[in-house]
């Protein structure tokens, strides 16, 4: 359990790395590297006190860390082993493994929509509404897979959550310009993204469109 964990972080601060590397002199995103280690260790709490994490802010934004080994061998001679019973005599212990792993998944699917898809329990007391947002959450939860595949396929993990969060900062502006006979020309834009973030579209295989058009009523 603790070298997936550790290699969770370590997959995980090498992409933090990279960030705080793009943010060059902007301090103001220093902070945001800071949130981001503290909810990566907090998502792995059983190898976060075998890495020492340190945001340095002054000048460049850098991200360094090591590992504390002398908690490793803490943490093995204090926490036993890990023990998982069961009524099941017909299976080998890989296959009662995987379906242990199974569970944390299913486990972590009801997450992901309580947290990331912002999806919280609807009453509903139609049949057919009750059919409805099931059929949403079933397709949201759809989406994040495919894109967690998507990231698994472009060398990014796959933990689409930090995706989400760096593209997050992409914003749509409108931008109004005014004419001489008085009316109003608007148009959409996208604001253009930065070093890190070009690099996450095109492992992902995305482009952005320079412009939205208004679809007309």
């Amino acid at each position: 359990m603790h070298e997936r964990f550790e290699k969770r972080i370590e997959e995980g601060l090498a992409k933090l790395e990279k960030i705080a590397a793009s943010c060059g002199k902007r301090r103001q995103k220093s902070g945001a590297v800071e949130c981001r280690v503290g909810r990566l260790l907090e998502r792995n709490t059983r190898a976060a006190r075998l890495f020492n994490v340190e945001v340095d802010t002054q000048g460049f934004t850098q991200l360094r860390w090591t590992k504390v080994e002398s908690w490793r061998e803490w943490a093995r001679r204090s926490e036993g082993c890990y023990l998982l019973r069961s009524n099941v005599i017909d299976w080998t212990p890989e296959e009662l493994w995987r379906a242990y792993v199974q569970l944390t998944e299913a486990e972590a699917a009801f997450r992901v929509h309580k947290s990331d898809l912002q999806i919280r329990p609807v009453w509903h007391h139609r049949e057919h509404r009750v059919g409805a947002h099931i059929l949403v959450c079933f397709l949201a939860y759809v989406l994040w897979k495919t894109l967690a595949a998507s990231c698994r396929q472009g060398g990014l993990g796959d933990e689409p959550r930090q995706v989400f969060e760096e593209l997050g900062e992409i914003s749509l502006v409108e931008v109004v310009l005014p004419t001489r006979n008085g009316l109003e020309v608007r148009k959409r834009c996208i604001s253009q993204p930065t070093e890190h973030q070009r690099i996450l579209l095109q492992r992902l295989g995305m482009r952005l469109p320079i412009a939205l058009e208004q679809a007309q009523m």
